[in-house]
């Protein structure tokens, strides 16, 4: 164990792994660092003790949400906003989520997402060279699969997004301006909800308030709570993971050159993507709900713990050549969507449309390229979902 003096996160930049993450991972798998919010942190880089606390019921999240628990960022407004799959299990809505995320989405058919894609990339065209690859391509199809899964109007994805970006923006936001950003979220699920037709939803948001008209399990203010996490989270990591991973694609055009030859071979080369792409800003919390160990590393009832996925994703002792991006890798047992009990709901979700995504954006660019060096491309600072600022392409 190190007390490194280091407070985290090191980067919020995507176009490589924070060179203090590489360090700690080859000498202090567990080390002792200071958080935004002005405490303290057990940082982990190894994908084996990683894997150990997201199985360990010494590790939870839940308990996050109490008042007096340490946070690595901004505070928690409410305990539905941590733990919210476990406030839906509880209110019998968990199964309809994990219906509408699942491997089949009816909300979502692929060739609906083809086609969302492909009037995105005509939209870039249209504009002239440079496009941005970001706004056309990564946020359309975010925003699009995100309106039209909840059943939100499509109109309202900027003012949606900018709350989604508010509220994700570590740092800079005083926790009055966090707090009044996430009412006026709230509110808007709160008020989409209340104009529904009951028996005729519009998507997963309606669908959760039949429901729980019946049980009235959850509170208007805990469903709207849960419905607006439910887009923040899905929208901000669907629309980071497209631009970060759709540089990675353009700075290997050997393995653009193999997915459009063998265009089965795309969900492996989203695998290796979801592996690589450096994308989350903060790191995944937990809470020591009882004196144990972590590794060699003892650790107290109360201290939070941070896993880091993005650099548990490249550890050289689970992932040989960890450091080379390989589309065959077989087996590639990434840990980006959790592990076990943790495991995330939208995996489904982002591996599939990535693939669609990807798939049409190649077609429908042969000549796709980057119109600036790599080390240009702009980011948004402090996110804790990591998104560039715009990816200037030319075709």
């Amino acid at each position: 164990m190190t007390d490194t003096g280091l407070r985290y996160p090191f980067s919020t930049e995507g176009v490589r792994l924070a060179p203090e993450l590489t360090d700690l991972q080859g000498r202090c798998p567990v080390a002792r660092v200071a958080t935004n919010s002005g405490g303290e942190a057990w940082l982990v880089t190894g994908y084996e003790l990683t894997k150990h606390v997201l199985r360990d019921r010494a590790f939870d999240r839940a308990v996050l949400a109490d008042a007096d628990s340490p946070t690595q960022d901004t505070p928690i407004l409410a305990p539905e906003l941590l733990d919210a799959m476990n406030h839906l299990q509880r209110a019998g809505l968990r199964e309809e989520v994990l219906r509408a995320l699942g491997r089949h989405q009816p909300d979502l058919p692929t060739d609906w997402v083809a086609e969302i894609t492909a009037t995105g990339v005509a939209a870039m065209l249209a504009e002239g060279q440079p496009g941005d690859l970001q706004r056309h391509f990564a946020e359309w199809v975010a925003a699009q699969c995100l309106c039209r899964l909840l059943g939100l109007p499509f109109a309202d994805r900027r003012r949606l997004a900018e709350h989604a970006d508010t509220d994700l923006t570590m740092v800079v936001h005083s926790p009055d301006e966090l707090a009044r950003n996430w009412e006026e979220i709230r509110a808007y699920m709160q008020d989409h909800m209340a104009t529904r037709r009951p028996g005729a939803p519009r998507g997963l948001a309606d669908r959760l308030a039949d429901r729980n008209a019946h049980r009235r399990e959850l509170t208007d203010r805990q469903l709207s709570n849960i419905v607006a996490v439910l887009f923040v989270s899905g929208y901000e990591d669907f629309a980071s993971f497209l631009g970060v991973a759709a540089l990675n694609l353009l700075q290997r055009p050997e393995v653009i050159a193999e997915v459009r030859t063998r265009p089965e071979t795309m969900p492996h080369c989203v695998e290796e993507l979801l592996r690589c792409s450096v994308v989350l800003g903060n790191a995944i919390p937990r809470y020591v709900t009882q004196d144990t160990t972590l590794g060699s590393v003892p650790v107290e009832q109360g201290d939070l713990v941070l896993l880091s996925l993005d650099a548990v994703n490249v550890d050289p002792a689970a992932f040989p050549d960890a450091d080379t991006f390989d589309p065959a890798r077989s087996p590639n047992p990434h840990l980006r969507f959790g592990y076990g009990r943790h495991h995330c709901p939208g995996a489904h979700l982002v591996r599939h449309h990535s693939g669609t995504a990807f798939r049409i954006l190649l077609d429908r660019l042969p000549d796709l390229r980057l119109a600036v060096p790599v080390e240009e491309i702009p980011w948004h600072p402090h996110r804790m979902a990591i998104m560039p600022a715009a990816i200037p392409v030319h075709w």
